[in-house]
């Protein structure tokens, strides 16, 4: 189905208002911006249905790139994302950086790639380097080597047993 089409039947069930149609817009416009989901229209066509639905952390999501947002609404997805990364994998941006079609939306890319790396560094900054013992190595060695002779040795009594039987 063509987009436009798609939007405007998107746009059909908003008007109806009822929970129903408004989910069916939902899911509409989600696979729009699923299969394009470079097209900022699209994203914040998604961000009014989640508006009538309630929900403004879901509607700062959609229109996180937009040139315009609603403060609430950020402060309300940042608070449901509280880690960059999470809000990088929420806003389900494919391709570069680069790519985005506004200067503003290369911008808050560019800024949210930024902050979720030093948010990693700190976290790879804190985990303790520690290497394992030889002795821990060993004991690890021990215990696989002797699972394998205990497997082995099951093996051939089973086939014994069975020779047995079958003789």
């Amino acid at each position: 189905m063509p987009v436009e089409l798609t939007l405007r039947k998107a746009a059909d069930e908003l008007q109806r208002g009822d929970l129903a149609s408004v989910l069916r817009a939902r899911q509409r416009v989600a696979g729009l911006v699923g299969t394009f989901p470079d097209r900022l229209d699209l994203r914040e066509r998604l961000a009014e249905v989640y508006r009538v639905l309630g929900q403004p952390a879901q509607a700062g999501r959609w229109t996180y790139l937009s040139e315009e947002r609603d403060p609430g609404e950020l402060e309300a997805f940042e608070r449901a994302y509280r880690r960059a990364d999470a809000r990088l994998v929420a806003l389900s941006w494919q391709g570069r950086v680069d790519d985005a079609p506004t200067e503003t939306a290369r911008t808050r890319l560019a800024s949210l790639y930024q902050e979720a790396r030093g948010e990693l560094q700190r976290d790879l900054d804190g985990t303790p380097n520690e290497e394992t013992s030889w002795g821990a190595c060993l004991i690890v060695m021990a215990g696989g080597t002797f699972v394998l002779v205990c497997f082995i040795l099951g093996i051939v009594t089973l086939v014994q047993f069975l020779w047995k039987l079958v003789s």
